[in-house]
């Protein structure tokens, strides 16, 4: 057996780093080596940034958007519209959004789409949570503001159907976001004209 020529703790961070999405092995050796050549401060800084995260930051009960305080601070939020909803996969598509100026409304953070070939059902994302919002009769309007690709889709038509006997509007963000893309990666500008041309489903 061939002796590993780099030490231990090395190899051992190198392996956590490729745990990250989009991170390869030489990525992961990169970020490695760069924490090795800072400093010792910086190390236990993003040490420190990484537990700090994990211990503050928790999920809003209304919304399931990643939050501080629960409420959340959109949620909380007396000058937002929460008669209207925009349902999106991840918590990066919140900011996407909302950066955007256009959307006045609430969310709900779904944690996922469902894939069939992954795993993902219904009741591993927040469908269900979802639905006893808009059972609670305050929602006049759900955007299914899913990812324009496959699993997206998917999604949005299996909430649509689902909230079909609730007499609740339910819409999808207009064309102009590129097919098989994700929200985060969209701009401002096209994110903006999707919500004002969203259409019913």
């Amino acid at each position: 057996m061939k002796t590993s020529i780099t030490a231990e703790p090395v190899n051992r961070l190198i392996n956590e780093f490729a745990k990250l999405p989009g991170i390869g092995p030489k990525s992961a050796a990169r970020l490695a080596y760069f924490i090795l050549r800072g400093s010792e401060d910086e190390a236990r800084a993003l040490a420190d940034a990484i537990i700090d995260v994990k211990e503050r930051i928790g999920l809003c009960s209304v919304c399931f958007n990643i939050s501080e305080s629960d409420p959340c601070p959109i949620c909380a939020d007396v000058e937002r519209d929460h008669t209207l909803v925009c349902v999106v996969e991840d918590p990066l598509d919140v900011i996407a959004l909302d950066r955007t100026g256009e959307f006045n409304g609430t969310y709900h953070v779904l944690h996922g789409a469902i894939s069939p070939v992954d795993g993902m059902g219904p009741d591993q994302i927040k469908v269900n949570e979802l639905i006893e919002r808009v059972k609670s009769g305050d929602i006049s309007e759900v955007i299914l503001a899913t990812n324009p690709n496959i699993e997206g889709d998917a999604t949005a038509m299996y909430i649509a159907r689902q909230l079909g006997q609730y007499g609740v509007t339910v819409t999808r963000p207009a064309s102009g976001l590129p097919v098989g893309g994700d929200l985060e990666y969209a701009d401002e500008v096209t994110l903006g004209r999707a919500l004002s041309g969203r259409r019913a489903l």
